[in-house]
């Protein structure tokens, strides 16, 4: 596999509860937006890969690469759903680009979609704890919040990370979401409003946590040979890399760090051929506000331990050493499970042709995206370069 991918085209839709929108009218636009961009027509399009976690219990639809080919006008072609959770989207994106680098097609887009706001907020925690361990956690009326509490708690223990820190993360994921004009909450909050903010699980109160959003994102992907012939500011997939750990989180190793992350991170850096310094910003899966700090730390940004740290020095923001989530992250652009790893590619690639706006980091040549399944059972993450 020697082919080089490249994205060359972005479309994602706005993020949060879009009452007026469907599921397939979601996909249908980011993909649409996607091919604009790209400047090609349906016709060029030789794959479709479609990250999605639960659309059965959410909008009560499955066969959704068919669907989505159908809602496209791109019937004829291969159509895949992909799924792991909430790492579904990034999942899609590393089929897509496997697919390419493969030299069985050359034209592939790569999407994801979630409609989550049509069910009560009961049925949506019970299709989002399919993500993890049903008769060892569900069942014993474990949720997610739950789980990364259990997590923050073990961190703040083994390594005197403080609560302030924790909702540092937030603070500063809301001020770059109100610079995101697609965020679903793109508003800033201050450390106070997220310290007395209602606990949902001890330590983790509501502004530690990522909502329940509606949403869809697509990238269209290419060969080399047809990036260079259709596009002047393809962004190239250096490193791309997938791995998993227990899905019940008392079978984990350690609590107080996700290995799915730091094996995933060794694999991406060395297919990329470059170090954690090298990387100038990262889109990282910060579904709780704990999570951002435990994938700085997996994805070696910073000491084991030093992520809250790091992140109450302000080394975290856009101007600082290492930018995390310019876009605002999950906690502030939203968090349509399906959608989030490809809104994660859409916002690097923004980014890297210096097209971010308010958020833009500065001189942005190399990107990571980090996108998590689960409590960390699946972890997928790419490498985007500049030219």
């Amino acid at each position: 596999m020697s082919k080089r991918v490249a994205i060359i085209g972005i479309g994602m839709t706005k993020f949060g509860e879009l009452w007026d929108k469907r599921y397939r009218d979601l996909i249908t636009e980011a993909g649409a937006d996607a091919i604009k961009d790209a400047g090609i027509d349906g016709e060029d399009i030789e794959g479709l890969y479609i990250g999605s976690m639960s659309p059965g219990l959410f909008a009560g639809q499955e066969h959704i690469g068919a669907l989505v080919a159908d809602y496209s006008g791109l019937s004829g072609i291969p159509a895949t759903r992909v799924e792991a959770a909430c790492a579904s989207g990034g999942l899609a994106l590393r089929e897509a680009y496997l697919t390419i680098k493969s030299g069985a097609i050359d034209i592939v887009v790569a999407g994801g979609v979630e409609k989550m706001t049509d069910v009560s907020t009961s049925s949506a925690m019970i299709a989002l704890m399919g993500a993890g361990d049903q008769e060892w956690e569900a069942f014993k009326g474990v949720t997610f919040p739950s789980l990364y509490a259990l997590m923050a708690r073990r961190h703040m223990v083994e390594y005197g990370t403080t609560i302030e820190q924790i909702s540092q993360v937030a603070v500063k994921s809301h001020h770059n979401a109100s610079l995101n004009p697609d965020a679903q909450f793109p508003f800033k909050v201050t450390l106070e409003q997220v310290m007395n903010s209602a606990i949902i699980a001890d330590p983790l109160r509501l502004l530690h946590c990522s909502p329940i959003t509606d949403g869809a994102s697509a990238v269209v992907l290419a060969s080399e040979e047809k990036a260079k012939e259709l596009v002047d500011d393809p962004v190239w997939i250096n490193g791309s890399s997938s791995a998993t750990d227990t899905i019940a989180l008392h079978d984990r190793k350690s609590l107080s760090r996700m290995d799915s992350t730091i094996i995933a991170g060794k694999k991406a850096y060395k297919e990329a051929k470059i170090k954690p310094r090298d990387i100038d910003f990262a889109e990282v899966h910060d579904c709780f506000s704990i999570a951002e700090i435990l994938a700085i730390e997996g994805l070696n940004f910073c000491k084991l331990g030093d992520g809250g740290k790091i992140t109450e020095n302000g080394e975290t923001e856009i101007d600082g050493r290492i930018p995390i989530n310019p876009s605002g992250g999950l906690k502030g652009k939203g968090h349509p499970v399906g959608a989030t790893g490809i809104a994660q590619a859409v916002e690097a690639a923004l980014q890297l042709r210096g097209k971010a706006g308010k958020r833009q980091v500065k001189d942005a040549e190399i990107a990571l995206i980090h996108n998590l399944g689960g409590s960390g059972a699946t972890t997928v993450i790419h490498i985007l370069k500049r030219n």
